[in-house]
């Protein structure tokens, strides 16, 4: 076949074994994972390793560590702090250790047992955040909590990658002058980010802000430099990608961007899932199934259990505790990738890449239904998991006095004269609110007043789903008939239908400038529909009126005292 021909029947496949996967409830990382295997020399031997899908795939990874960086949120781990750093280092240190006797053990060498004992101890933050997100749990205790300790694995994986960076260009060529030189350019990419992120990267990206498409152009574009630059100085192209993401993470449409990158990240995923399935030989990995079986063991017990046991120790209940562990329960893309350039650096063979594939389909497929049957799981083993607690929770018992986060129950769409001046109404009251603009001029004066604000499109259904729907009682849009960046007609259809997937079930606020649309917008799913002339229009005349009246009876008052 060509390389086009080869390609639409990749995506063909993917398409039908995705769907499979959907229904089975699964992440698409394991059907696509699936589907390499099914196209690879194990399967039909579609896949012949030509250099387009190659390219996908490298652009896949650096955008998936672009990502990353630009969502490397150090401000969640500033909020829970000692518990996302005690349970992220522990679970690290102990998977890595416990990872490395057990393949020790099971007679591999001291440097495939590094590798894949280092491989199992990340998790999938993509997976993870997805499953709670579904399940509407994102923003409680224990989603909180497990986001931080998985950003301190994120930061894990960029150790990683800098070890690993640092060690091949010492063992390649030059040695001693190679590893300078990296060093060196590592040191010169850092200054080079720091400096744009400083000065030039959100005047740079507002501006681009007002053309969506030139924004998307340009991460995409400032992700694959960074990956080019860091491969050019000997470093991973993984680390670049990452280290370009770092520096655009404090602008403000960053929000925006990850939204709108996180289908095209997925899609380039698909063809390194695809190059890596290809690498899984099924007559070589055959006779490590018993392996693959202990080491699957070892991550879907052993992570939940020292994640229960230091939270235990640091005041958390137990429920929360297990809620929290089951997010650590499966490998991540992140593991796969590692594994992945190991062999591409020569350092591990096939076997290594097949078994850690392995455990990751196994892990990965089981912890998502551990993940969504959570709560089932959690009464069968209730009894069992009071070692885990303390006598009284005073950790968790501060933080329910405290208060976890500011609540906000309205998310006010729209930052113009009018939704300016709900906010002004809301504050007034003390009603806690998040205001949303794709203007980025608009969320600028919003936040100058001391209000909190994000820009983004909610006309992206994938943007929507980013929002704290789990604590807000109201979805208000302040702006009737908006045309939404992404071409959406209306964005008042566009986001009643992104809510509704999102699961969204507080209430919701419609704008309309005529009284004929309210039957439309209320059978389109809004709670109410607000008018600003007619109720402009109302308000006047009550107060005209109202005006009259008092004036005639202070009139009528003074005539009688007389």
């Amino acid at each position: 076949m060509s390389v086009f021909e080869e390609v639409a029947a990749l995506l063909a496949i993917a398409s039908v074994v995705g769907l499979l996967g959907v229904a089975a409830r699964q992440p698409l990382i394991v059907s696509f994972i699936a589907v390499g295997i099914l196209v690879g020399p194990s399967g039909f031997g579609i896949v012949t390793g030509g250099i387009v899908i190659e390219t996908l795939a490298r652009l896949g990874i650096a955008l998936l560590l672009f990502l990353v960086g630009l969502k490397l949120d150090i401000g969640l781990i500033r909020s829970f702090g000692r518990v996302a750093v005690a349970t992220g280092l522990g679970q690290v240190a102990f998977t890595s250790v416990g990872g490395f006797l057990i393949c020790l053990a099971l007679g591999m060498g001291a440097v495939e047992s590094l590798y894949v004992a280092v491989a199992l101890t990340f998790s999938s933050t993509i997976i993870i955040v997805k499953l709670l997100s579904d399940k509407r749990e994102i923003d409680a205790l224990h989603g909180r909590i497990a986001l931080g300790f998985l950003i301190v694995q994120d930061i894990c994986v960029v150790v990683a990658m800098i070890v690993l960076s640092a060690f091949d260009a010492a063992a390649g060529e030059g040695g001693a002058t190679a590893l300078a030189w990296a060093l060196g350019g590592g040191i010169a990419l850092i200054l080079v980010a720091a400096l744009f992120m400083q000065y030039l990267a959100e005047p740079l990206l507002v501006r681009m802000a007002r053309e969506p498409e030139l924004l998307v152009v340009f991460a995409i574009g400032w992700a694959a430099v960074g990956a080019a630059a860091a491969d050019a100085v000997g470093l991973s192209k993984e680390l670049g990608g990452l280290l370009a993401g770092v520096s655009l993470g404090s602008t403000s449409v960053r929000e925006s961007i990850a939204a709108r990158l996180a289908p095209l990240r997925d899609f380039l995923l698909l063809f390194f899932f695809l190059q890596l399935g290809g690498l899984f030989d099924f007559s070589a990995i055959a006779d490590r199934l018993g392996e693959a079986a202990i080491l699957s063991v070892f991550v879907l017990v052993g992570n939940p259990l020292i994640v229960m046991v230091i939270m235990g120790v640091m005041g958390y209940r137990k429920r929360t505790s297990f809620l929290a562990g089951l997010t650590v329960a499966q490998i991540s893309e992140f593991s796969l990738v590692f594994i992945a350039l190991g062999h591409a650096l020569g350092h591990v063979g096939l076997e290594a890449v097949g078994l850690t594939t392995l455990v990751g389909i196994v892990t990965i497929g089981l912890s998502t239904y551990m993940i969504v049957y959570s709560a089932t799981l959690y009464r069968w083993c209730e009894r069992s998991l009071g070692v885990f607690e303390r006598r009284r929770a005073l950790r968790e018992d501060h933080l329910a006095e405290a208060g976890e986060t500011p609540q906000r129950p309205v998310i006010l769409c729209g930052l113009g004269r009018y939704g300016t001046a709900i906010a002004e109404r809301l504050a007034a009251r003390g009603v806690g609110f998040l205001g949303v603009d794709f203007d980025p001029e608009a969320v600028r004066a919003f936040q100058r007043r001391g209000w909190p604000a994000i820009y983004g499109d909610v006309s992206d259904p994938i943007f929507v789903a980013h929002l704290p729907l789990t604590s807000a009682e109201w979805v208000v849009v302040a702006v009737p008939h908006a045309v939404g960046v992404l071409g959406y007609a209306d964005t008042n259809d566009a986001l009643v239908g992104g809510l509704r997937q999102a699961g969204f079930r507080g209430r919701i606020a419609l704008t309309a400038n005529f009284p004929v649309e309210e039957a439309r917008l209320r059978g389109l799913g809004a709670d109410t529909v607000l008018s600003p002339f007619a109720d402009a229009a109302e308000e006047a005349v009550d107060r005209i009126l109202g005006l009259g009246v008092a004036e005639k009876e202070k009139a009528a008052v003074s005539v009688s005292d007389g």
